[in-house]
């Protein structure tokens, strides 16, 4: 869920900074609904990560699911929107914007019929696949639409508002994954995208201009995304893989060095490529490069957190739909006031130390969810847990924003974005996949009691190593980089 979050922010920031060098332009105001029909879109797709997480119980009944494919219904759709985001940016640049966006809205729609119609978890987690695939789309190309729409002010409220939609997607995809599933059975969830798809598809042809094309699809770094998408597949699988087979055995083994040797092929072919999917020189970025991959980490805790408190709360509590949709608002409001209360002191604080302090609060709320006992309740065991990740998250966005957009100049802050929102949907899927194997089996109550408290324990462990790698590895920031920063 807080995926939204770290959507909203992470693209926020980045594009932010290019609005403010435009200022001059000469600003002719721009009604409205196209940021309305970009909005709607990309308000489907963040929903589409949280609505699916509280519908996750009702699914695996109707579907039979093992235990594996639990994880693989939140996976499949994260690791292809993350393996394919910059690829999907790279394609809005060179190819015109509209049709990139009817594309991506095409596919995804498709995939959401798919999905609401499927009758085995094989056809559900391919058609997860090609829903990610069809974000990976859609978000960029959205969001270049918007920032060639607008200019000055108005660009500046259209992308503070894309912001704020990423955490409110959160909240509301909860509640209504709840709703929905709870009034119509599951299958709603899905079907829900495909009036939504279609309007927007008709209202973007009515409102959007044509862009030009500035390239050929000639220059296009196919073979770098495929080793990519098909290396992080590979590593995802061979994780997922150790609840079953163990660490040491072969087929795990086989899964990993799969995975590394299409993940080198990745890295040869961004050096040789004309037109690589990330410059090489991005690479050197140490901010950016720490900022991400603190960025993959905490997602990875937070979403494989969310997914696993919501087989908890039904499976274990035995909430309903609904109820957990409720239950999960405190989380996400304390995500929100974390971030609020974060961004205002940014002049005061730097980044390194806000990320530093969010980790240890986060530490504190996995060990509260871990110290859990045979009977737990939401108000004694989970809600503490849940509001003191809340607060310790909410501020690592901000400050993680801020680390990875400082020095990056103006013209390369949609990439740099693009590549902090790789390192955000990665680290969501590597992380359910890790949390997962860890609690073992997903699929009874005995399972899941005796699997949380192993599982927050790990994640407390991994904060305080990750406040360690913060220490080491993340530049110190002046306080008039940050004010630069976030003047813009």
């Amino acid at each position: 869920m807080s995926h939204g979050h770290g959507h909203g922010h992470g693209h926020g920031h980045g594009t932010a900074t290019m609005a403010a060098h435009d200022d001059h332009a000469d600003e002719v105001r721009r009604p409205w609904t196209t940021l309305g029909v970009m909005l709607m879109a990309q308000l489907m797709v963040i929903l589409d990560i949280s609505v699916v997480n509280v519908a996750l119980p009702s699914i695996g009944k109707g579907l039979h699911f093992a235990s594996s494919d639990y994880q693989w219904t939140v996976s499949a759709y994260v690791l292809l929107s993350g393996g394919l985001l910059l690829f999907g940016g790279r394609l809005a640049d060179l190819l015109d914007r509209r049709t990139m966006f009817l594309t991506g809205l095409g596919l995804f729609t498709a995939a959401s019929v798919v999905s609401a119609t499927a009758s085995s978890a094989t056809v559900m987690i391919l058609s997860r696949g090609a829903q990610g695939g069809g974000a990976a789309l859609l978000t960029p190309a959205a969001l270049s639409i918007i920032m060639s729409t607008y200019a000055g002010r108005q660009r500046a409220t259209a992308l503070a508002i894309w912001g704020t939609i990423g955490s409110m997607g959160i909240a509301i995809g909860v509640l209504f994954g709840g709703i929905l599933t709870s009034a119509f059975g599951w299958r709603a969830i899905f079907i829900i995208n495909v009036p939504i798809g279609l309007a927007a598809a008709l209202l973007s042809l009515h409102l959007v201009n044509r862009g030009q094309r500035t390239g050929g699809v000639r220059g296009m770094d196919v073979p770098g995304a495929a080793t990519l998408v098909s290396g992080l597949l590979a590593l995802v699988y061979a994780v997922e893989g150790t609840r079953t087979h163990g660490w040491t055995s072969a087929h795990t083994l086989v899964a990993f060095a799969a995975s590394a040797v299409l993940l080198v092929a990745f890295a040869v072919i961004e050096r040789r490529v004309p037109a690589p999917l990330v410059p090489p020189a991005t690479w050197r970025v140490r901010s950016l490069v720490s900022a991400s991959t603190v960025m993959a980490v905490i997602t990875g805790v937070v979403v494989g957190a969310i997914f696993l408190n919501s087989l908890f709360l039904q499976s274990v509590l035995g909430s309903s739909a609904i109820k957990t949709g409720l239950q999960f608002l405190p989380l996400a409001g304390s995500i929100t006031l974390g971030a609020a209360v974060a961004s205002h002191l940014l002049g005061k604080v730097t980044p390194k130390a806000m990320m530093v302090v969010g980790l240890f609060v986060v530490a504190a709320g996995s060990m509260l969810l871990a110290g859990m006992d045979a009977h737990p309740g939401y108000v004694s065991d989970v809600l503490p847990g849940f509001v003191l990740i809340g607060l310790g998250v909410g501020p690592m966005f901000v400050a993680i924003s801020v680390a990875a957009m400082s020095g990056i100049p103006a013209e390369h802050s949609g990439l740099a974005s693009g590549v902090m929102m790789t390192g955000h949907e990665v680290g969501a899927a590597l992380g359910v996949a890790t949390l997962a194997a860890i609690a073992g089996d997903l699929t009874t109550r005995a399972g899941l009691v005796d699997g949380f408290p192993t599982v927050f324990t790990v994640v407390a462990i991994a904060m305080v190593a990750l406040a360690g790698f913060v220490a080491l590895a993340v530049p110190r920031q002046h306080s008039h980089d940050v004010q630069h920063a976030r003047m813009h």
